[in-house]
């Protein structure tokens, strides 16, 4: 018979080594284990030219230290494959610390891949620097984004086919409020937009609004429990952690769990490029 001093230490090295298991899963694997959801998108009143196009949303790429270089250029080249019909960068291009990154950015932008159609952004917190202060360096990605063939929409509205596409400034950042489009209620009926921050879409903003909104921000968490909502949120409403959410008759929310991360760490929510189809609602 086994004494249970053996038995207890037995058990102590297998919990040891499944500890040790799912550390290297959480910080080596996963981080770099990029999934491709495939989803329908139904949007009302569909003009019939955009029928069946797709839609391709990237987010939260945080071109830094933090993010292998490498990866991303191995993921842009996957996107690149599926040859999509309009791409989104929905935010957070780098995580910003010093102009070295600006230079990494401009690298992987040469990589990014563009939309048959079209290809938009918006930018995040992080491309705003310090406390999302720093209006300046918006300026500079944008200018960037501008040079790598991005459009990117800072409280915009824009037509392609006839269905309209809406780009917001990040809530956190210094330019949410200055002429937004869904503020002034220029954006009545159907319509995507895109915008950073899943919170935004809890504010008293949206009246006549219908449509999707398309988000990033949260990575999902990043860590997730089985069974359990992620420990660790950037959001005021932790509902908001990733997929889609039914926020109002006619109106949903979709957040994208990120490409890249602030720390290379992620458990049971894996990095995501989404590719919407569209359909007639």
């Amino acid at each position: 018979m086994i004494s249970r001093r053996k038995f207890l230490i037995s058990s102590l090295a297998g919990i040891s080594g499944l500890g040790a298991g799912i550390g290297f899963y959480s910080c080596k694997i996963e981080p770099h284990w990029l999934e491709l959801k495939r989803l329908q998108l139904p949007v009302k009143n569909l003009p019939q030219s955009l029928l069946g196009k797709t839609l391709m949303q990237i987010s939260d790429i945080h071109v830094g230290h933090q993010v292998d270089s490498q990866y991303l250029l191995d993921s842009f080249a996957q996107a690149a494959r599926l040859k999509p019909d309009i791409i989104v960068y929905t935010g957070d291009f780098i995580s910003y610390i010093t102009s070295r990154r600006l230079n990494r950015l401009v690298d992987i932008l040469n990589e990014a891949p563009h939309g048959e159609m079209a290809t938009f952004a918006i930018l995040g917190n992080h491309d705003y620097g310090y406390q999302w202060s720093e209006a300046d360096l918006g300026v500079k990605i944008t200018e960037r984004l501008f040079c790598a063939g991005i459009h990117v929409l800072r409280n915009e509205v824009i037509d392609v086919d006839g269905l309209r596409f809406v780009g917001l400034e990040d809530m956190w950042g210094p330019n949410f409020t200055n002429d937004n489009p869904i503020i002034k209620g220029k954006v009545q009926g159907e319509a995507i937009t895109f915008c950073h921050n899943p919170d935004a879409v809890d504010l008293p903003i949206w009246d006549g609004y219908q449509g999707w909104v398309l988000s990033g921000h949260t990575h999902g968490g990043q860590c997730k429990p089985p069974f359990l909502p992620p420990p660790m949120l950037p959001v005021k409403n932790r509902r908001y952690t990733a997929g889609r959410f039914v926020i109002a008759p006619n109106r949903s929310l979709y957040i994208n769990s990120g490409l890249g991360h602030i720390m290379q760490v992620r458990f049971n929510v894996r990095p995501e490029i989404t590719l919407f189809t569209l359909v007639d609602a």
